[in-house]
């Protein structure tokens, strides 16, 4: 008797299992869909141009003319169109693209930075979230350290394409030390100076420092690094920090990038 209710309990807590799953991966997947379709139409209403403006010269120029900076100094800024998005969204405060990756998104930014982690662009409830400004931050005069947040999705969507950033392969390319971030007020050019993975903490998410205590950060992000890039950082530049899960176990991946170029828009 007791063979046979363990066997039958044993039946219904399986299929009571596998009910709670198969309605996790389809509610997944709706939010997967959503988020997708949200990212069509926004593509075709981001109207990206590049800018036709001179060359603006190196923000904060390395000494060392071998350094690897210099080699970017003619790179063109992309130019995004705000007036159809900022229509759909007020709380848009640019676009940042990632070179070869699918981070190619419009960024929020609200005054918390949880609101995002569950909702979609349109303001809509959506566990894909939607890639955001940390509320510290002011990225129309930008901080020392300036964070943006997204998803790591398995699908690749949000931040889930930046584990590429992984691969020493990847950068082997040079276009691929590159992220574009366009606001309402500026066109900017970041370029990559570390990569790599850690345990949640909240040190790399600070967002103001005194001198000495910013030439430290800037000494622990290149010192973490899992690739070795060639070149420098001084207290006097700014660090664009872009951070998303890597796990369901807690450990997150970063990525930092000083800027390198900047241009006020008409």
């Amino acid at each position: 008797m007791r063979k046979t209710y363990f066997y039958h309990a044993l039946i219904f807590f399986s299929i009571f299992f596998f009910a709670l799953v198969s309605i996790h991966i389809l509610e997944w997947k709706k939010d997967q869909d959503k988020s997708i379709q949200m990212e069509q139409v926004l593509q075709k209403e981001r109207k990206q141009k590049t800018s036709t403006k001179e060359t603006t010269s190196i923000v904060n120029p390395p000494r060392d003319k071998q350094d690897s900076t210099w080699n970017y100094e003619d790179t063109p800024f992309i130019e995004v169109d705000f007036s159809s998005l900022q229509n759909r969204n007020k709380d848009i405060i640019g676009w940042l693209e990632v070179t070869d990756t699918k981070v190619d998104y419009p960024v929020v930014q609200t005054n918390d930075n949880d609101y995002y982690l569950t909702h979609s662009f349109d303001h809509t409830s959506n566990s894909s979230g939607w890639i955001y400004g940390d509320y510290r931050n002011d990225f129309n005069l930008l901080n020392q350290n300036n964070i943006i947040y997204g998803h790591g999705r398995l699908d690749g969507t949000m931040f889930g394409s930046l584990r590429a950033l992984l691969n020493e392969d990847w950068f082997k390319e040079p276009s691929h030390h590159i992220i574009q971030l366009s606001t309402l007020t500026y066109n900017s050019i970041w370029q990559i100076v570390s990569v790599y993975t850690i345990p949640k903490e909240s040190y790399y998410l600070t967002t103001h420092f005194n001198s000495k205590t910013f030439e430290s950060f800037l000494d622990t992000i290149q010192t973490r690094s899992k690739i070795i890039f060639p070149t420098s950082l001084n207290t006097k530049d700014k660090i664009l920090t872009l951070s998303t899960c890597q796990n369901d176990y807690g450990e997150r991946l970063v990525v930092h990038a000083k800027l390198i170029k900047k241009e006020t828009r008409d």
